[in-house]
C-alpha cells in the first residue's frame, strides 16, 4: 500500500510559481512510478507529469512542457512539482499518483494507481 498526501497549493497570480509536494508513506515508494494529474472545474482529470522510480526519466503533458518540473527525493519519500509561468488555465485540483504496475508513459491510463486527495491551485488573471 502507498499513501499519498499533497501540499503546496494556493492562490497565485498569472506568471507566478508554486511548488507542490507529495509525501508518500509505505515501503514501496522507491519502486513506484509517480505522477501528477489535475482536474479543472467541469473537466475530466488529466495527466500532467510523471517520473520513473529512479528519477532519471520524466514525461510531461504538452500543455506544461517547459513550465513544470517533476522531481523526487528518496530520503524524504517525496515528489515535487515545480510550476512556473502559471496561467489561469492551470487552475485545478492537483493530484499525486503512484503505481507499481506501469511506466511514466502508461500511468495516465493505469487503473491501479494509488491517489492522494489533492491540493487546489488557483491562478488569478
Amino acid at each position: 500500500q502507498v499513501q499519498l498526501v499533497e501540499s503546496g497549493g494556493g492562490l497565485v497570480r498569472t506568471g507566478g510559481s508554486l511548488r507542490l509536494s507529495c509525501a508518500s508513506s509505505g515501503r514501496t515508494f522507491s519502486s513506484a512510478v509517480m505522477g501528477w494529474f489535475r482536474q479543472a472545474p467541469g473537466k475530466e482529470r488529466e495527466f500532467v507529469a510523471a517520473i520513473s522510480w529512479s528519477g532519471s526519466s520524466t514525461n510531461y503533458a504538452d500543455s506544461v512542457k517547459g513550465r513544470f518540473t517533476v522531481s523526487r527525493d528518496y530520503p524524504e519519500n517525496t515528489i515535487w512539482l515545480q510550476m512556473d509561468s502559471l496561467t489561469p488555465e492551470d487552475t485545478a485540483v492537483y493530484y499525486c499518483a503512484a503505481t507499481m504496475d506501469g511506466t511514466i508513459w502508461t500511468i495516465a491510463r493505469n487503473t491501479k494507481n494509488f491517489w492522494g486527495k489533492g491540493t487546489l491551485v488557483t491562478v488569478s488573471s
